[in-house]
């Protein structure tokens, strides 16, 4: 019956926590029709499908999924007040749209952290992580480039940065060259396409081997693998960044330390959902998932072959003890019975 039941899409996120204001003022009434933007990528789809679940099971809510994208879904919230929530939507390519309609108090951030640890960055992997728990921040491995080796300079460290033509690989350059990293004892290794760079991670994964380089998450290698972020142990220098870092080396001569630009990752919604259904829209706050626990599922969904709506059954079967913090006692009842 659930599975039959249950909605099948992706959500974009946008964040900030709704106003004591905004719950407050908002009427208790029936949740009504709800809207939920369904994204292309594995760790949208989940969260699409775990509010779906949740927002129609536990509070009543008439769910249905649209499909969408960062900056059409963001777009047409700001414009036409539809789909009602994005669940997971990086702000940054949409930052404008974004602050003018919630400036206009149209749109609110309604959990500005839905996934801990989410962004891009450098990483390390899982088997590393596990022998060498002292390796927290960027510091800590550059110093350690011996346990990097290069596969063409043993006696190299090896740093992973992205395919020619990606922005990243650029902002990888500047910023080896920042860190003084061939001075360290590191040499960068650069993939000829995103399948090499994906490649890379999956034999260290499999292997059980040293990787250190440039990825993001949530994506399902990352949590497959266990790989960790590394800790910058420092702020980020917007200045440094835009005027140098993220230009092509001929035009950045004095590379400053920074860290990684911060991708803002939220749960975006309409204020007419946030007011017409507050206890539905209080649940969307509390729920967030660590890098570690998304991955998990992002894992499941993967060697499984299954979709968002799956995965989110999934997760609901298992970690009763964790989705119950995000509701009601009455919502939990009415979830638990559904499954």
């Amino acid at each position: 019956m659930f599975r039959q039941t249950a909605a099948r899409l992706a959500m974009a996120t946008a964040g900030l926590v709704v106003s004591g204001a905004v719950l407050a003022g908002g009427h208790s009434g029936a949740c009504g029709k709800v809207t939920i933007a369904e994204m292309s990528w594995a760790s949208a789809a989940f969260l699409a499908h775990i509010d779906g679940i949740i927002l129609k099971e536990g509070y009543g809510c008439d769910v249905e999924m649209v499909p969408g994208d960062t900056v059409p879904t963001t777009t047409s919230m700001a414009e036409k007040g539809m789909p009602d929530i994005a669940p997971e939507l990086w702000a940054n390519s949409a930052r404008v749209v974004i602050d003018q309609a919630v400036n206009e108090n149209r749109l609110v951030k309604l959990n500005p952290k839905p996934i801990t640890g989410a962004g891009e960055g450098w990483f390390i992997s899982g088997a590393i992580a596990k022998a060498h728990p002292e390796l927290k921040t960027v510091d800590d491995v550059l110093a350690r480039p011996d346990l990097f080796p290069h596969p063409e300079a043993p006696s190299k460290g090896a740093f992973h940065t992205c395919p020619a033509g990606w922005g990243c690989e650029i902002v990888n350059t500047n910023l080896f060259r920042a860190f003084d990293m061939e001075a360290k004892g590191w040499m960068p290794v650069l993939p000829g396409s995103g399948a090499g760079l994906d490649g890379s991670i999956a034999r260290a994964g499999e292997r059980d081997s040293a990787w250190f380089g440039y990825y993001w998450a949530p994506t399902t290698l990352i949590g497959k693998y266990g790989f960790q972020p590394v800790d910058w142990d420092r702020s980020y220098d917007a200045k440094n960044w835009d005027e140098c870092i993220a230009l092509p080396e001929d035009q950045c001569d004095d590379p400053k330390e920074s860290s990684w630009t911060v991708s803002e990752v939220v749960s975006l919604a309409t204020i007419d959902f946030a007011s017409k259904a507050p206890v539905a829209a209080e649940y969307v706050q509390k729920r967030a998932f660590d890098l570690t626990l998304l991955g998990k599922y992002l894992t499941y969904m993967d060697a499984n072959q299954a979709a968002g709506e799956d995965g989110a059954i999934e997760f609901l079967l298992q970690e009763e003890a964790i989705w119950q913090q995000w509701v009601t006692p009455d919502a939990a009842q009415k979830i638990k019975a559904a499954l």
